[in-house]
This record gives structure tokens, sequence and C-alpha cells, in this order.
């Protein structure tokens, strides 16, 4: 597995590293608990090294679930693995984000507990939807729960980009935060401004939602019906259809050369664009797994190939 540096963090993080939603919750299906344990160290087998996960990634009586997965997954081999996660939302309280003193401190001792760690490599802000969200008093507990070495860099998970780029922008900035996660794809490609300003203040970037919601997987058609409790059940039959349109439009300029499907080609168009430190693959299984790590392991895309897959890009789909 091919490494490369996260930001000014000097973490070496794996190009393909393991998000862990629908290891915790029925959101992409169900994953048993052993099945998904397992997972956690073949990834490792695999060479990934970077986890990321939340308390959010849980029940409506159970916060965290996918925390307690991956620290028991990890095991003794938690010196290998660079952890990810976040504060500020949970899976029996979401809404309203919580991003204050007592929130962060009680969110990462929660965390630590069920990760089974002493410390969080990388904490991020759990997608605040603006600046009036943000306590000024969280800032110094986090300073402190760094200073106790419970945490070691921060992040910003962003969301609702239009009202937070601006201040992920400032935060970077200011070095009040080391790296941010963001929505990337194909599909999804507003956020590059905000990456451009990452690479330029050398902090590092966690490309999320690289499958675009399934829709780059290849097994979504026209006529898929999605489960009510899923993501992608918001979706009228017209926007299913002209996301699969897309999808397929896709196929003919990105699967050539070592790139033999269209969620090897979306792991490899995330991994070539400029300032993307890593890829999360949200598999449920080890084949997937594979699949994300030979595609970063394939020869990069030329600028003729980008440059094509560039000229059927018509609009930024809504994430999820």
């Amino acid at each position: 597995m091919k490494e490369r540096l996260l930001g000014r963090t000097g973490l070496t993080c794996s190009e393909i590293g393991l998000g862990t939603w629908a290891l915790g919750s029925s959101v992409y299906g169900d994953v048993g608990n052993d099945d998904a344990t397992r997972l956690i160290g073949e990834s490792l087998d695999c060479g990934i090294n970077f986890f990321d996960t939340a308390p959010l990634y849980g029940s409506k009586s159970e916060d965290g679930i996918a925390e307690t997965v991956l620290g028991k997954g990890l095991g003794s081999r938690r010196n290998e693995a660079i952890i990810s996660t976040k504060f500020g939302r949970t899976a029996r309280n979401v809404m309203p984000g919580r991003f204050n003193a007592a929130e962060a401190r009680e969110s990462c001792e929660a965390s630590l507990t069920r990760l089974g760690t002493d410390h969080i490599d990388l904490l991020f802000f759990h997608s605040p939807f603006g600046p009036g969200e943000i306590d000024d008093d969280v800032w110094e507990e986090l300073g402190c729960l760094r200073s106790q070495g419970k945490i070691r860099f921060l992040g910003h998970s962003v969301s609702m980009y239009d009202d937070t780029r601006d201040m992920s922008a400032q935060w970077m900035q200011d070095r009040r935060i080391d790296a941010i996660q963001v929505v990337l794809s194909p599909f999804n490609r507003e956020t590059r401004p905000l990456i451009k300003t990452a690479m330029e203040l050398d902090c590092g970037v966690v490309a999320r939602e690289c499958m675009a919601n399934g829709f780059l997987s290849g097994v979504i058609r026209k006529d898929t019906v999605f489960p009510d409790a899923s993501l992608n059940s918001r979706y009228s039959r017209e926007e299913i259809a002209e996301r699969v349109d897309y999808a397929e439009a896709l196929k003919t300029h990105l699967i050539s050369g070592d790139i033999g499907s269209l969620p090897q080609a979306a792991y490899r168009w995330v991994l070539d664009q400029a300032g993307v430190s890593l890829a999360l693959s949200g598999a449920r299984n080890i084949d997937e797994v594979r699949d994300s790590v030979f595609a970063a392991n394939a020869k990069s895309y030329g600028e003729a190939t980008l440059s094509l897959a560039e000229s059927i890009h018509s609009k930024d789909y809504c994430p999820a």
C-alpha cells in the first residue's frame, strides 16, 4: 500500500483508509459484529493504517457502535493504526450539533473508552452547520485535551459546504485545525477550492463518499429500489436515472489500463486530485477493501483521461 503524509501532522497514512459508518449502523445494510471485527484485521493485513469512525455511527439506543467494533478489531495491533473520530453529534442525539467544551470533553472520554485506547490521533468537528454553532470555550478545552495527550491533532469534517467553507479555511489559516474531511468523487467536486486552500496551508485532506453514496459502485440501476431507512431512499426515479446515466458515461472514460471497474475508477480519480492525502473506503467486506487497495496501487490517470472525465461533468450532485 502506498502512503502519503497527512499534511503538517507528520502522520504517514495509507492512501486508502477504512471508514466505519457501515460497521456501526444499518445505513448501508447490516454488517454482523464478528464480520466487522474481522474486516478491521483484514484491512490492516492489506496495508490500511487509517481508520475513521464517530460516536454518530451507532443506533438510536447506543452511541459509537463502530468505535467499539474498531477498538475490538484493532486489539493488540492498535499501534499499527491511525484513528480519527469526531465530536459534536452522537447516534442518540444527532441534532443539534454541540460544539462546546463540555461536549468535547465528554465525547472524547467516551470515545477513548469505546476504542480501548489512551489517545485519538485525529479528532474532527463532526459537521457543524455554521460558525454560530461553535462555542468559544471549545478551543481551550480541545487545547487541554491535546496537552493531556488524549488527542494529537484536530480537524473539521465538512458538511453544509457553502455555509462552512470560509470557517474551515480560516481555521486552517489560524492553525486551529490540521486536517479537513470532505466529500469528493467524480459526482461531487465542489470542495476542490477548499482542498486547494488546505494544500497551500499544508493541511491534510481526507476524502469521503468516494463512491457517491453507492452510485459509483456499478450495482445501482435505474430500477433499483432502496430500503426506506437507506440514505438513497430520498431520491426520485428521475434523480436515480440521471445519476445512473452519469455513472455509465464515466465508465467510457475512466475504465482503462489497470482500472477494470467503476469503483476502482472512482478511487483512482480521487487519489489523482491535487492535495488529497487519502481516500476513505466504506467497505463492508474484504473484497471491497481489496478493490480500493488495487485502485491505489494502479497507475495514475494521465491528464488526457482526467480532462475527458471533466468534459462530461455537467453538475455536482448533492451528497445523500
